[in-house]
């Protein structure tokens, strides 16, 4: 899988640290490893749309640009 063979390639800016803290409630130091440890995870969904990887893991989805992997953004998933 492309994206697992670039996970140390993994970032995100500082505003996109901060959208990721705040739509997931996180408490944590760095948000990169959290999501990198997320898209390792065994459960992990990962699929490729256009430009972008999705990945599904413990109930949020983490988007990551395909070509730059950066870390857009990331949000939980809406119950329904």
């Amino acid at each position: 899988m492309e994206l697992l063979n670039n996970i140390a390639k993994l970032h995100t800016t500082e505003l996109g640290a901060v959208r990721i803290k705040r739509n997931l409630s996180l408490d944590c130091d760095d948000t990169v490893v959290w999501c990198r440890e997320q898209i390792n995870s065994p459960e992990a969904v990962i699929e490729r749309k256009g430009k972008n990887w999705y990945i599904t893991v413990n109930s949020c989805i983490i988007t990551v640009n395909a070509y730059s992997y950066t870390i857009i953004t990331a949000h939980k998933l809406k119950k329904e």
